[in-house]
């Protein structure tokens, strides 16, 4: 009878999980089983997404006290990325909405949205990929609008916006037609002059809810503005966007390193011959996770030498991911080009993580220019 009382009193002692533990418990036991579906396209995982939610993984960045830490949702975002590539952009994708509205001056705006978005129950994305390459000079708005009564009357497409589906938001940007100036606002895929289309199959990723987006002159009411002008919003939350989609690049590293292990004991006698080892990225993703900590204490930081810090380690980031999945092909050998091993699907999805907004050459571009 004692024995159990003190087991008890052990187990009531014993600290609550973190955020980060909840999702990875969740990731291993829910969406494991889910991931291949989901890259394949045939799964979109909103009940797990919702229950990720649930455990707080999409409210801890909120700001509080006019300061915001980013430490955990990249945490449990690479949580997530150690089991699915696609489903880790999801929860970035997620992570920005409530980024987006939780910065927003716009008081109705956030109180109607921000409690919804952050706890899962309300899904959606972001459509800042188009608008992020107009900044920099690569494209041209693709969204335009022009002043009414009460809003804005808004028409044009965005070929890819992910974490979509019919009652989704999301956050997007359309330059002004009758003077000049940019608006963000929260688009809602309910409306009926909002068409969501289906893209073409892709490398990887189809489970994630990506679709071309057309505005049908969309009447976009002043409750759903974020910004108006955007420019000073995005430079306040552009730091946050982009070091938040480090939470994907360490997940898949992490995970890449553990394909590499798993292959030590039957393959090691000969792939101690290859250039890359798991030791490597043991120490790289130390010291990317170390870097992506320190920054995400502070994403408001305004000063140029923090934000070019921002950049150059989205980008090595980037590339550390398409490395070490490479190296974690080659450990595997011909196991891991069978479409049953994962090394194949990290493969795919570390591409992505090159090439989602910003990209590998767009950040290049951004680092000569800043």
């Amino acid at each position: 009878m004692g024995s159990l009382a003190l087991s008890r009193a052990d187990v009531l002692d014993q600290p609550a999980p973190s955020i980060p533990d909840e999702v990875a418990r969740i990731a291993r036991e829910q969406l494991a089983p889910l991931a291949a579906g989901i890259d394949d396209g045939s799964v979109y995982p909103a009940e797990v997404l919702r229950k990720f939610g649930a455990v707080g993984a999409f409210g801890n960045h909120v700001p509080h006290e006019g300061s915001a830490d980013l430490r955990c949702a990249i945490q449990a975002m690479a949580a997530v990325g150690e089991v699915c590539g696609s489903t880790a952009f999801m929860k970035w994708c997620q992570d920005t909405l409530v980024w987006y509205a939780a910065n927003s001056t716009n008081a109705k705006l956030a109180k109607r949205f921000g409690d919804a978005f952050s706890t899962g129950r309300v899904l959606g994305g972001t459509g800042l990929s188009n608008p992020m390459k107009s900044f920099f000079g690569i494209e041209k708005l693709k969204l335009k609008g022009r002043k009414v009564e009460g809003g804005y009357i808004v028409r044009g497409v965005l070929p890819w916006v992910s974490n979509l589906g019919p009652d989704h938001y999301f956050g997007t940007i359309f330059e002004r037609e009758d003077e000049p100036g940019l608006v963000m606002f929260l688009a809602d895929c309910s409306d009926p002059a909002i068409t969501l289309t289906p893209c073409k199959p892709f490398l990887a990723m189809d489970g994630t809810g990506t679709y071309g987006v057309q505005f049908r002159d969309v009447f976009v009411p002043d409750d759903l503005i974020l910004a108006d002008p955007a420019g000073p919003f995005v430079k306040k939350i552009r730091a946050g966007f982009i070091l938040l989609q480090a939470g994907m690049a360490l997940g898949l590293i992490k995970d890449c390193i553990s394909i590499m292990d798993e292959v030590d004991n039957p393959l090691g006698h000969i792939n101690r011959y290859l250039p890359q080892q798991p030791v490597h990225f043991r120490d790289l993703a130390a010291e990317l996770d170390a870097e992506t900590m320190a920054l995400a204490r502070d994403p408001y930081n305004e000063e140029d030498a923090y934000w070019r810090k921002v950049i150059a380690l989205r980008l090595r980031a980037g590339d550390a991911s398409v490395a070490a999945a490479h190296a974690a092909m080659l450990h595997c050998g011909a196991r891991g080009y069978l479409k049953s091993h994962r090394a194949q699907r990290r493969l795919r999805e570390a591409y992505f993580v090159a090439i989602v907004t910003p990209a590998t050459k767009q950040l290049r571009k951004m680092l000569a220019e800043s």
